[in-house]
C-alpha cells in the first residue's frame, strides 16, 4: 500500500481518509476512518544541524511505497527545521516542538505561530509533559496555544497524561478529562480536522517503562468518550489519539493493533534511525 503522507504537508483536511482497509479489529471507534499518525519528537536533540540533517535522512530512507498508509512527522528544534524540512522534502511532515500564543511582542525567545507557518510548518506540539513540569505552561497556556494555531490554519497535537501516583490512584480518566476540557476549550467541531490528541503516561516518559497495550486502549478509548461527551460521537470516532511513552519497535505492533490507538508519539526511539524507522513500519496484528 503506497504512504500518503503528501496530505498531511497541506492541511489536515484529509486526515482522516480511509487507512487500515485491512485491519480485523471489529471497533465502534470507525479505526477504518482515521489514518495512523507516526510522529517522533526530537525534543532537545541532535546537538548540530549536520546531525540532524543526516538523521532526518535516514529516517526519511525507512518510509517507502511498502510503508503503511499513514501520516509521519518529526517534531524537532526550531533552529533544524528549515534544513530538515530540505532533506526530507514531501516524505515527512515537520513540525515544531511548540509556540508562543502571542502574535508579536515583548516575548524574548518566544516563537510565534506565523513565524513557523512562514517557514512552511502545519503541526506544533502543545502540552507536552515536559512544557508542564518542567517550564509550568497551565493548561489555560495551553489552550491559547491551539486556539492560536488553529486560528493560523495550522494544526495542533495537544498532548494529556497523568503522573505515577495519579495512575496507581487510579486518576488516570479523570486527569485525562481535565486536560483535554481545557486544552480543547474554544475550539469548535468543524476546526477538530486540525487537532491530534498524545496520551502520554508520564512515568513512561524517558524511562523505558511503558503501558501495556491493554492499558493503553483503556485511556484511549475513556478519552474518545470524553471527546464523545464534549462534542459528539461522530467527532470521537474521527479524532486521532496516539500513544506516547517509550514507544520501541518491541511494543509499536502490539499498540497498534489496538482499536483505539491510531499512532505514536516517539521520543528516544526517533534519533535511531533504525528504530523509528521500524516504528514507521508498523505491523498491526489480526485479533485472535
Amino acid at each position: 500500500m503506497k504512504l500518503a503522507i503528501a496530505s498531511l504537508l497541506f492541511g489536515s483536511s484529509a486526515a482522516f481518509s480511509p487507512a487500515l482497509s485491512g485491519n480485523k479489529f471489529t471497533s465502534s471507534t470507525q479505526l477504518s476512518a482515521r489514518k495512523p499518525f507516526i510522529s517522533g519528537n526530537w525534543k532537545l536533540n541532535p546537538q548540530t544541524k549536520d546531525e540532524a540533517i543526516a538523521l532526518a535522512g535516514a529516517i526519511a530512507g525507512a518510509v517507502n511505497e511498502e510503508s503503511p498508509d499513514a501520516d509521519v512527522a518529526l517534531f524537532v528544534p526550531y533552529v533544524f527545521i528549515e534544513s530538515v524540512m530540505e532533506k526530507v522534502g514531501d516524505w515527512i511532515n515537520i513540525g515544531a516542538e511548540g509556540v508562543c500564543p502571542e502574535m508579536a511582542g515583548a516575548y524574548t525567545g518566544a516563537i510565534s505561530a506565523p513565524m513557523l507557518k512562514s517557514v512552511g510548518v502545519q503541526w506544533a506540539l502543545a502540552g507536552h509533559s515536559e512544557r508542564r513540569v518542567i517550564y509550568g505552561e497551565t493548561d489555560d497556556y495551553i489552550n491559547a496555544q491551539c486556539l492560536k494555531l488553529i486560528e493560523q490554519d495550522m494544526s495542533v497535537m495537544l498532548c494529556i497524561g497523568e503522573s505515577l501516583a495519579e495512575f496507581e490512584q487510579d486518576l488516570a480518566g479523570s486527569v485525562c478529562a481535565v486536560q483535554l476540557k481545557k486544552g480543547l476549550k474554544g475550539i469548535a467541531k468543524e476546526d477538530l480536522d486540525k487537532v491530534a490528541i498524545a496520551y502520554e503516561p508520564v512515568w513512561a516518559i524517558g524511562t523505558g517503562k511503558v503501558a501495556t497495550p491493554e492499558i493503553a486502549q483503556s485511556v484511549h478509548a475513556t478519552c474518545r468518550a470524553i471527546i464523545a461527551d464534549m462534542y459528539d460521537q461522530e467527532a470521537a470516532d474521527a479524532m486521532r489519539i496516539l500513544y506516547g511513552g517509550s514507544v520501541t519497535p518491541e511494543s509499536v505492533d502490539d499498540l497498534m493493533s489496538q482499536p483505539d490507538i491510531d499512532g505514536a508519539l516517539v521520543g528516544g526511539a526517533s534519533l535511531d534511525a533504525e528504530k523509528f524507522g521500524r516504528i514507521i513500519n508498523f505491523k498491526t496484528k489480526v485479533a485472535a
